[in-house]
């Protein structure tokens, strides 16, 4: 489908209009009028004899078509209104319709004089705006995303602000580089970094005490710019994040894990407290999804049951449109990929899941010889693993392996999202599974924490070692784990997840093609910053069944967007803020 072609849904998924042919083609006339206007400004401040004649031909009794200026100023402005207006923002069909209708008018009144009439140019000029113009009007039902509420009181402070940082600092500047043999005040060279700021070409006789290099006036006017994008990024920012998970819908959500769990390992996943739930109009099934840099990802297959799925995806996907957010779904399963699919969001394969089940698994056998002898070699060292649910570790216990934990942590930040609960020891989790491994001495060297998958399984959710103690203790509380199933009275096991199983798999193998060769080199290339590639070796060792999971999204041309949101999610990219010091989370977070 179109950009704006999809059926828009309420949220219980009732229709309430769809995009006609005549609206999405006059939506894309204003687009892609705003993209060659961003091309023709910046090539005009880039190639200055080109630039230089469009500015000629905006000049007395010349004009040229709505936002058609050489300068990367007004390159950005239009880049970011043609990016906006593409996202389907209403804030940003609102400002062009007011701007180009200003434009429209005062065009049609200098129409009125005969020497600018009589110029062939700006007959052109005007028709080109009136046609933005009418394909806006026209395409108005296209432009249907809301912005957050509090985005004009944002703006208004980011331009206030913004204004009175900058001028300071403006002021400051001409303070630093005024060659003026005559003596100027600071409110003087205040208010000429303030006119720089709002104007490009100031009136240098009002200012007789003041002469400021060139390359300053740049800088000045660099600033200006920047404070023009962070104000319109604060007017047209999409709505951030939605009411997370109340008890209630926590509540409703274990009772569909208690009755459809077993068929999804990251179900339980779902309950991460950051998330936000779309029911379907039944209360059968549920999207848990979390809004990052404008991109609403969901996790996992839909929560319950199956057939209510489609009353979930839908209201999902129409809640992600009406606030100019991309949907995409990281780490869905072949079923739910499918019903995503019917919805028109496209498939693309992540990587393998590792299920093992625990009555299949065996240490004998020349295949695993090695992991044999790693298993033995750290059980004769002393080792033992002790197992047991959250809900039987006594508080104190509890307490001191929360510490352990959040000292043993890789980094600032809690990884995961996708994949990981992001809490650990809720009164709430006492179902969860806890390998606690000691040394000979009794000291605690390691822990595991597994969340529940259905009444008979178990996924990995938390991992955390002494960095001093011995290798091999993970796959040891790992084997500890499968060959004691029975005690906890599971079945399978989910271990990590693979990304790009498959091209570690068949790129290794005789007769592999030279692309697929060249994928797996440049997948090993990136295993040196991130644990892509031994992932697939960790999880390999067990024998595993390898289970595919997808992302799903709707254009490739998010695929970037989406990408560095799931990266933000899972903990691997930090967006710009406040240095983590500042606001540390730590895994005692309860209730």
């Amino acid at each position: 489908m179109g950009e704006a072609g999809r059926v828009r849904s309420s949220g219980d998924g009732a229709v309430t209009h769809a995009d006609t042919d005549r609206s999405r083609r006059s939506a894309a006339f204003t687009i892609w009028y705003l993209r060659v206007v961003a091309f023709i400004n910046f090539l005009g401040a880039v190639w200055v004899s080109f630039g230089n004649d469009l500015r000629r031909h905006n000049e007395d009794d010349y004009f040229t078509p709505y936002l058609l200026t050489a300068g990367f100023a007004s390159g950005l402005f239009a880049l970011f209104l043609a990016i906006t207006m593409r996202r389907r923002k209403r804030a940003a069909w609102i400002l062009n319709v007011v701007l180009c209708g200003l434009f429209l008018l005062l065009f049609a009144v200098a129409l009125t004089h005969p020497e600018i009439r009589q110029h062939p140019q700006n007959w052109v000029s005007f028709l080109l705006t009136a046609a933005f113009m009418a394909a806006s009007l026209l395409g108005r039902r296209a432009f249907y995303a809301k912005g957050d509420r509090s985005n004009p009181k944002l703006a208004a402070g980011v331009a206030v602000g913004g204004l009175l940082i900058t001028s300071l600092l403006a002021a400051l500047l001409v303070t630093a580089t005024n060659t003026s043999p005559e003596r100027s005040t600071f409110l003087e060279r205040w208010r000429y970094g303030a006119m720089r700021l709002v104007s490009i070409d100031v009136d240098d006789d009002r200012f007789p005490t003041i002469t400021s290099p060139g390359w300053a006036d740049v800088l000045i006017n660099i600033m200006s710019t920047l404070l023009l994008l962070a104000v319109l990024y604060a007017a047209f920012r999409s709505r951030r994040a939605v009411d997370p998970i109340t008890e209630e819908d926590e509540a409703k959500l274990r009772a569909l894990l208690e009755r459809y769990g077993e068929r999804d390992s990251l179900g339980y996943f779902a309950l991460r407290r950051e998330k936000s739930l779309v029911w379907s109009p039944t209360g059968k099934a549920a999207v848990a999804y979390r809004v990052v840099g404008g991109v609403s990802l969901a996790s996992g297959d839909p929560i319950g049951d199956p057939e209510a799925w489609p009353g979930a995806i839908g209201p999902w996907l129409a809640q992600a449109r009406e606030h100019g957010w991309i949907p995409a779904v990281m780490g869905a399963g072949e079923e739910a990929g499918t019903v995503y699919a019917r919805h028109g969001m496209d498939a693309l394969e992540l990587g393998d899941e590792a299920i093992v089940e625990t009555a299949e698994f065996t240490l004998e056998g020349r295949a695993m010889r090695t992991v044999r002898q790693a298993y033995n070699r750290v059980k004769r060292a002393g080792y033992q693993v002790r197992i047991r649910r959250h809900e039987d570790i006594p508080a104190d216990e509890m307490d001191e392996l929360l510490r352990r934990a959040d000292d043993w942590r890789d980094g600032e930040s809690e990884r995961g999202f996708s994949m990981a609960l992001g809490r650990l020891g809720d009164p709430a989790d006492g179902r969860c599974v806890m390998l606690e491994c000691a040394d000979g001495e009794g000291t605690l060297r390691a822990l595991l924490s597994f969340v529940p998958w259905g009444p008979k399984g178990l996924s990995l959710d938390l991992m955390r070692r002494d960095r001093d103690a011995d290798n091999g203790l993970m796959e040891f509380m790992v084997i500890e784990l499968l060959q004691r199933a029975k005690e906890i009275r599971i079945t399978q096991v989910s271990l990590n997840f693979a990304m790009f199983r498959s091209v570690f798999e068949r790129g290794s193998k005789l007769g592999a093609g030279p692309v697929l060769r060249l994928w797996r080199s440049l997948l090993g290339f990136f295993s040196r910053w991130w644990q892509i590639e031994s992932l697939y070796r960790a999880n390999a060792k067990y024998r595993p069944i390898w289970e595919p999971r997808f992302m799903l999204f709707e254009k490739s041309a998010d695929l970037l967007r989406i990408g560095l949101a799931a990266g933000r999610a899972e903990g691997f990219l930090d967006a710009p803020g406040l240095p983590k010091w500042l606001h540390r989370r730590h895994l005692e977070s309860r209730r």
